[in-house]
């Protein structure tokens, strides 16, 4: 696979900027409508590579207790110990062990979901949305990303049963990344 000499240049060590990353879901709730919700505090790293993509790699660290659904009881709810128990597992962590470029600005990193202290191996596939310097100087790129998860597989397995059937929240939860880094000087 041929090297883009443009992604070589952009080779280091960048940290994301939280308060241009969104870190989201989407949940189907009572079986026709979708609950969105973002983490608000949360830090990370991502070691760019840009000769050889698959010695990148990428960490993040989510504070729990920051989740945001747009509704005080619910969120309250989701950090009771019916969902994330944020008192005891203070902390949700992704850690890449493996970087694969799929060509153009695709690429797919796989790595370790750290939740409710159960480590599973998250697939997340990225889209690059290019780079810039901005007006302060710093050199930013930004990457697009979804993931999909099964939330029992991490023992999130609370639910309600509805009176026509189904259940009151999906098992299969989808995560959203719109991610920009600055690269550290």
């Amino acid at each position: 696979m041929g090297m883009n000499p443009d992604l070589a240049a952009l080779s280091g060590e960048y940290e994301i900027d939280p308060a241009h990353t969104t870190i989201g879901f989407v949940a189907r709730h009572a079986m026709v409508t979708n609950v969105k919700g973002h983490f608000k505090e949360f830090s990370g790293t991502l070691v760019l590579d840009g000769s050889d993509p698959s010695k990148s790699s990428a960490s993040i660290d989510v504070v729990m207790d920051s989740i945001d659904t747009g509704n005080a009881d619910r969120d309250a709810h989701l950090k009771s110990s019916d969902f994330f128990k944020t008192d005891e597992f203070p902390t949700m962590t992704f850690r890449s062990t493996e970087v694969e470029a799929l060509g153009g600005d695709e690429y797919r990193v796989t790595g370790d979901l750290s939740l409710l202290g159960t480590t599973k191996p998250l697939t997340i596939d990225l889209e690059f949305n290019g780079a810039a310097t901005d007006p302060f100087g710093n050199q930013r790129v930004g990457f697009e990303g979804k993931a999909q998860i099964l939330r029992s597989e991490w023992g999130l397995t609370w639910n309600a049963a509805l009176e026509t059937g189904g259940v009151l929240v999906s098992d299969k939860i989808k995560l959203v990344f719109d991610i920009s880094a600055i690269r550290k000087s």
